[in-house]
């Protein structure tokens, strides 16, 4: 089983520690998109700063990003899951699990980045801003960018559990591999149902805790499901083009007080 994971957008940034050595993060064939990206965002720090705010999809109120970027090679690092701390880490709880979780985690998740590809959770980065639609001159689209390098790289066999949003799900999709995408969805008084998309970060963050916490590693579509069920969520599983969704089902009420 392999769970890809999406970054977050807030970060934590590590206040001390060495910083990030490209050669030892996961999947070494990916380094020199990483440097290349890297030297990517130095050159557009150093060039005016109203072309880097709109490369990067930033306010004025946000330039600090930049000057940030510009030192990504000496800032320090930490583990990837822990400078992540957006919503889906937080119901994650990666510090939290038992020792035999950590241990599936470390073998089994894939966080997706438009700066590194993709991370273990264990591999050690600074905070840094880039989002996969992000522009940066001379380069392609970043889920272009990476898709031939992230096909050659990733193992695409057994089960692939997919969190992703569909910007970083662009980047690569199995082939071969059986597919399982999870989506979250409010159910209205009415019985109709809305898609949730804040929230939905908090319900695939729940989705990933519970198959890291199964009793046994997940190794089909059914078995996530029960995996997510036996977690207390209200999930719903079909076949879908390339594979299959489940379903994280919601009453409108207790989602909306879920957001507030």
């Amino acid at each position: 089983m392999l769970v890809l994971l999406p970054p977050s957008e807030s970060k934590a940034a590590p206040p001390e520690g060495p910083p990030v050595d490209v050669r030892e993060l996961a999947f070494p064939a990916l380094a020199a998109r990483r440097e290349a990206l890297l030297d990517a965002l130095a050159a557009l720090a150093a060039g005016p700063r109203a072309a880097a705010l709109a490369a990067l999809g930033l306010s004025a109120g946000q330039a600090a990003e930049i000057d940030r970027n510009a030192s990504l090679r000496e800032a320090p690092a930490a583990p990837a899951g822990a400078v992540y701390t957006g919503v889906l880490y937080e119901r994650l709880r990666l510090g939290e699990l038992p020792e035999a979780a950590r241990a599936r985690a470390a073998r089994h998740l894939l966080i997706a980045s438009a700066l590194w590809g993709v991370l273990r959770p264990d591999d050690r980065i600074p905070a840094y801003r880039l989002s996969i639609g992000a522009r940066l001159s001379g380069l392609p689209g970043l889920a272009a960018f990476w898709r031939p390098a992230l096909r050659d790289a990733l193992p695409d066999e057994g089960l692939v559990v997919d969190l992703r949003s569909g910007a970083y799900a662009a980047a690569w999709r199995p082939a071969r591999a059986g597919h399982v995408t999870v989506r979250a969805y409010a159910e209205l008084p009415n019985g109709t149902r809305k898609p949730i998309s804040h929230m939905a970060k908090r319900a695939r963050g729940d989705v990933a805790r519970a198959l890291l916490l199964a009793p046994s590693l997940p190794r089909s579509p059914a078995d996530v499901a029960t995996a997510a069920g036996a977690a207390g969520l209200r999930v719903e599983l079909a076949p879908a083009r390339g594979g299959w969704t489940l379903d994280v089902v919601e009453p409108a009420v207790q989602s909306a007080r879920s957001a507030a």
